[in-house]
């Protein structure tokens, strides 16, 4: 299947600048609100070590790369526009903005650290990140309490039959959210509302409504303009509170991401997307290096520009999404010649079935076994896939 991830955050605190820096696109950048008005969908990448090197074989990627061992797999990263306070009334881009955002699986909410813009994206100093965190999980509670009552009240004027449990109807109600009865019974026991809805408070309903939201849109902050005053003692007090613990938070610099990667792209520098470090390769002035050594500080502070690590944060820590390659009658080869010529990105506890299905129905209808091609194993229907590994499927089609 195809990840989407979803790129959200107030006017003017890098949101597109961090888009451009994963993608290579050119959406428009600048320090105002509504810079981007309709959603950019782009190409970025996640890495994962490449299993051709076990085989002492290099690879031949249809889409995406491989550098040196590492396997650049692509996924969607979507810039979703229109976030303001009273997004989920339908101020702003509201409509459009909570519309664009459920067509993601996953959300990167980017969040300037540096304090300098405020919850309306205009320019300030001081501002507390804190803010917009709450600020938007709070637009999205309020947006899945609205659908949530709505779904309570059809319960209870008697659209349901007497038989149809409360989960059944909220289920249906929300299943835009890609969520289904089990789950829903099964947050409903987590959050210990009980299974009649005459007896929830307007507390009970938020909570649910919460953590419906919290299951079906996971989401990671990219502490974004970390290279700027103030933004680490920012990011040490969030990170230290325990109200976030529930939250993953990535230092980020997109300023630094785009800089190094345009200016690999200019042969000036070589610089791989995550590393740690690059080299100057190109003749540059006093102040371009200058400005490099700032960036390679910021690299020595954080370990990488944290833009890759957010994307890769958000599809392999919160989804758990499991890379895993199709090998071939040969062992990595297909009839064509090409070695590991894909990787596929396959949702978590998935069986050996599920990912032949993930390759095509029809594989997946008339599975027989898979095969390890690293050990020669023979792999059941039930097998749950692990993270890179190398499956031959055995099928009647």
């Amino acid at each position: 299947m195809s990840y989407r991830i979803g790129l959200v955050g107030k006017p003017s605190v890098g949101k597109s600048s961090f888009f451009n820096a994963a993608t290579m696109n050119d959406v428009p950048e600048g320090a105002y609100p509504f810079t981007t008005i309709d959603p950019s969908v782009g190409e970025a990448y996640v890495r994962v070590d490449c299993a051709a090197p076990e085989f002492d074989e290099e690879c031949t990627p249809n889409v995406g790369y491989c550098d040196h061992g590492t396997r650049f797999v692509p996924t969607k990263l979507v810039d979703v526009a229109g976030l303001i306070p009273g997004a989920h009334e339908g101020n702003g881009l509201g409509n459009q903005f909570l519309s664009d955002l459920n067509e993601t699986d996953v959300l990167v909410h980017v969040v300037d650290f540096s304090g300098e813009t405020d919850l309306e994206g205009e320019p300030t100093e001081g501002h507390d990140p804190r803010d917009d965190i709450a600020f938007l999980e709070e637009e999205l509670d309020q947006w899945y309490l609205g659908v949530l009552e709505k779904g309570i009240n059809r319960y209870e004027t008697g659209y349901t039959t007497e038989e149809d449990a409360i989960e059944e109807e909220l289920a249906e109600q929300m299943s835009a959210f890609k969520t289904n009865e089990d789950e829903i019974k099964r947050l409903i026991r987590r959050t210990d509302v009980g299974f009649d809805p005459e007896e929830w408070a307007d507390e009970d309903k938020l909570e649910l409504a919460r953590e419906i939201r919290m299951e079906t849109k996971p989401m990671v902050i990219a502490a974004n303009k970390m290279d700027k005053p103030g933004a680490q003692e920012n990011y040490e007090e969030i990170t230290s509170d325990p109200d976030y613990e529930h939250l993953t938070i990535v230092p980020a610099s997109a300023h630094a991401e785009k800089a190094l990667k345009s200016a690999d792209k200019a042969d000036v520098v070589d610089y791989r997307p995550g590393d740690d470090d690059f080299e100057i390769t190109g003749d540059i002035s006093g102040e371009q290096e200058q400005g490099l050594e700032q960036i390679r500080d910021f690299l020595g502070e954080y370990g990488a520009t944290g833009v890759q690590a957010a994307l890769e944060t958000a599809l392999f820590d919160v989804l758990g999404v499991t890379p895993v390659f199709p090998g071939g009658a040969n062992g990595l080869g297909n009839e064509r010649g090409e070695v590991l010529p894909d990787c596929y990105l396959i949702p978590p506890n998935s069986t050996a079935e599920d990912f032949a299905y993930s390759l095509h129905s029809d594989i997946g209808d008339g599975f027989l076994h898979g095969i390890d091609c690293r050990t020669n194993r023979q792999l059941g229907k039930n097998y749950e896939v692990e993270s890179r590994d190398v499956i031959e499927v055995i099928t009647t089609n």
